[in-house]
């Protein structure tokens, strides 16, 4: 063994000694955070090997990890990019794109709920199309189908369901909805990494679906997205855009470069583009981190199952979340509504749980259609939003992921049952 090679053992093993010793949990005086790292030696290892080979920018790992993730998706393609968010305006470009068939164009209006995150809406209007905002289910807090079908238009071209928090959409409706009138579906998926709908991941219904790999979902390459298609003329635009337009990474390089003779095919744009696109050490670490998704989903779901049973006692002050029938939801959080009729409101609670040193924030970006943000730029909504306003005031989630055990779980009922104890009592006393 050379001396280089006895300078990574060690430190392959001073890393699964570190990362091999965990700080014990001590309720009240151990923060139970939003997210916690999901990655360990092997991945961190993994990175190191890929600096000392100066192997950083994207290459066989990240088209490994496209693979892994492509398969386990159950879709026939997949494409790496350096952020959900990238992942959004990059499936959005593809649509609006001169190359693609009935594309959407500028002022077209594509659906989508108003509880959702900003990279959402913000790709919509990127492209230059026109968001219209439409409510949720106050049960799920994803979009109301019924609403989706009151919000079209001879202008709407596309719907965007996006699975929040891990609750799997009614893709069945939503699927039928889209084919009656010939629109496109893009899934964001980017917090329902492993969700099922009738058996069948969510992600592979759309004719496009998107991931984020950032730091606090199930998975994580700390920065890093993913677009899927099962459709291959998608995903050759989808290599091209993501890299400034050239053919570099196209199956169909060769066939493309022999129509342009004389331009040296390493730097023969077609198209054009942006440079989103993801390092090795970022698929180096999806390739490890795609083989615990599966565990890291049982620990969310075991969780969520605890929490719903035992503060069901709190059911006329809570709404709770619950798992709908052929659904798998994977509990990117734990949200909590609560209820009008409560003798407290979010910020009593969530003050409260902060202070024990449970981590609590609101639903994604809330109501969207409140933003100040919304002002600047054409969008529509559809009704009075109710639900997404109710949702912005009443509702919160905290953490929920793998390094939460039975321990941090049952600390964190604790303490709300030791709120309500107080508030209630507090109530029956005036």
């Amino acid at each position: 063994m050379t001396r280089r090679e006895e300078i990574k053992e060690h430190i392959k093993n001073f890393l699964k000694e570190y990362f091999s010793s965990r700080s014990k949990f001590i309720p009240g005086e151990t923060k139970i955070p939003l997210s916690a790292p999901s990655y360990g030696w092997e991945e961190t290892y993994d990175a190191f090997e890929s600096l000392l080979a100066t192997s950083v920018t994207m290459g066989e790992k990240v088209r490994e990890f496209e693979r892994r993730f492509a398969d386990y998706i159950g879709v026939k393609n997949s494409v790496m990019v350096n952020s959900g968010s990238s992942a959004n305006l990059l499936a959005l470009s593809v649509l609006t794109n001169p190359t693609t068939e009935q594309r959407i164009k500028a002022n077209d209006e594509i659906i989508t709920p108003a509880v959702t995150w900003s990279t959402t809406i913000f790709p919509i209007i990127n492209v230059g199309a026109t968001p219209v905002l439409v409510d949720v289910d106050l049960k799920t807090y994803n979009v109301d189908v019924d609403q989706i079908e009151e919000a079209i238009t001879n202008k709407t071209r596309a719907i965007m369901p996006v699975h929040l928090l891990g609750n799997p959409c009614d893709m069945k409706r939503i699927m039928e909805i889209a084919e009656d009138h010939d629109f496109f579906v893009i899934e964001d998926a980017c917090e329902a990494h492993g969700a099922e709908f009738n058996g069948r991941k969510v992600g592979s219904f759309g004719h496009l679906s998107t991931f984020s790999f950032f730091f606090s979902h199930h998975i994580s390459t700390i920065e890093g997205g993913m677009v899927l298609t099962d459709n291959d003329e998608y995903a050759e635009l989808l290599r091209s855009l993501r890299a400034h337009g050239w053919v570099r990474e196209l199956k169909t390089r060769e066939k493309i470069a022999r129509r342009y003779d004389g331009i040296d095919d390493r730097f023969l744009f077609i198209n054009i583009g942006f440079n989103v696109r993801p390092t090795e050490i970022q698929g180096g670490f999806g390739i490890h981190q795609i083989k615990k998704l599966d565990k890291f989903i049982e620990i969310r779901r075991e969780n969520a199952k605890y929490w719903t049973k035992e503060l069901q006692e709190f059911r006329e002050y809570l709404l709770l979340p619950t798992e709908r029938q052929n659904i798998k939801h994977v509990w990117f959080g734990y949200p909590i509504t609560v209820k009008p009729t409560a003798p407290f409101n979010r910020e009593d609670l969530t003050k409260y749980l902060e202070a024990k040193l449970i981590e609590t924030r609101p639903i994604m970006a809330g109501n969207m259609a409140e933003q100040p943000v919304m002002n600047l730029f054409k969008h529509r909504e559809i009704g009075d939003l109710r639900n997404s306003r109710t949702i912005m005031r009443r509702s919160f989630f905290f953490g929920n992921h793998h390094a939460i055990g039975p321990k941090e779980r049952e600390y964190v009922v604790h303490c709300i049952r030791e709120f309500m104890q107080n508030k209630v009592k507090q109530a029956f006393m005036r």
